[in-house]
């Protein structure tokens, strides 16, 4: 059975940029909702970004204009490249993927439907 599998984490200073990458190895057929979320230590896991099958994105308040959504269908990968970035951005980064038609955070996670996560990436913003 495939798995997610992030990458690109990191420590960067506090304005500084990183970009996140997440492969889809083949978990699963129907897979069309893709998204980002992040956990810091005592927080709750909250959404940070979605990507739909047709590349509709949103975002979170907190990131918004900062961060980008995309993916590369060819490569099954979706990424988030972060700008701007600021010391309450650090957390530990999923990616989740769920086949859903409801592209949309619902507690804490995609849709209405089963999730698939990966691992985490930890990304440290300092001050």
């Amino acid at each position: 059975q495939g798995q997610l599998v992030e990458s690109g984490g990191g420590s960067v200073e506090s304005g500084g940029s990183l970009k996140l990458a997440c492969v889809d190895t083949g978990i699963d057929y129907g897979i069309d909702c893709m998204g980002w979320f992040r956990q810091a230590p005592g927080k709750e896991r909250e959404g940070v970004a979605t990507i739909d099958h047709e590349g509709a994105t949103s975002y979170s308040d907190s990131v918004k204009g900062r961060f980008i959504i995309s993916q590369d269908n060819t490569k099954k990968t979706m990424y988030l490249q972060m700008n701007s970035l600021k010391p309450e951005d650090t957390a530990t980064y999923y990616c989740a993927a769920a086949a859903t038609p409801f592209c949309t955070f619902v507690h804490n996670g995609l849709g209405y439907g089963k999730n698939y996560w990966g691992q985490g990436t930890q990304v440290t913003v300092s001050s």
